[in-house]
């Protein structure tokens, strides 16, 4: 079989006046598509100093999505798409209602205002039809985690942790060092 293929690559090499070697390649290119070369990097372990943090992250918890009109949202997420869709849920110490839409793997929670000192009441004014807000990651320690980042200048929200949705601890990191992305953690 090996002979057979190398007289059909000197053969087609020949017919195009190329070396046996690019005549090869020409002839087996559709065979398997090329693997480009990629390197590997990690944004993480760069950032990561010292002897090692004593937290983690884990699974994406929720994509929280600021909303004009709540009952619309959680109507649009239960009956057209056919989502489990939980019953609103006043947080006032958050300035927020919410609504979570059960999607098996992760969760989408939607945001409205809660009184005239809600952060999303701001939001929704630059944003008339609502948008994506933040994304909220679970940590497996978010104490020893709001101490690392604030020993790498990452910026949060308030001092300390507070109670979020879910009953757990949370904290917002401040999107200027996140990539322009509003990260929640919440503690797993």
């Amino acid at each position: 079989m090996a002979s057979v293929l190398k007289a059909a690559a000197a053969a087609a090499a020949s017919a195009r006046g190329d070396s046996p070697a690019v005549g090869a390649r020409r002839l087996f290119s559709g065979l398997h598509p090329p693997v480009p070369a990629v390197r590997a990097v990690s944004t993480s372990q760069s950032l990561r100093q010292g002897a090692g943090p004593v937290w983690s992250l884990g699974r994406l918890n929720h994509v929280a999505v600021a909303v004009p009109d709540l009952e619309k949202a959680a109507a649009f997420y239960q009956n057209v798409l056919g989502a489990q869709v939980s019953e609103a849920v006043p947080l006032p110490a958050h300035g927020v209602s919410v609504v979570f839409v059960n999607l098996g793997n992760t969760k989408i929670e939607l945001l409205h205002p809660l009184g005239s000192n809600s952060p999303i009441a701001g939001f929704l004014q630059k944003n008339k039809a609502g948008g994506m807000h933040h994304v909220c990651i679970e940590v497996d320690n978010i104490y020893a985690a709001v101490l690392d980042l604030k020993e790498k200048k990452i910026r949060s929200l308030s001092e300390e942790a507070r109670i979020g949705a879910h009953g757990k601890p949370v904290i917002f990191l401040h999107p200027k060092d996140c990539g322009g992305v509003l990260v929640e953690l919440e503690q797993a």
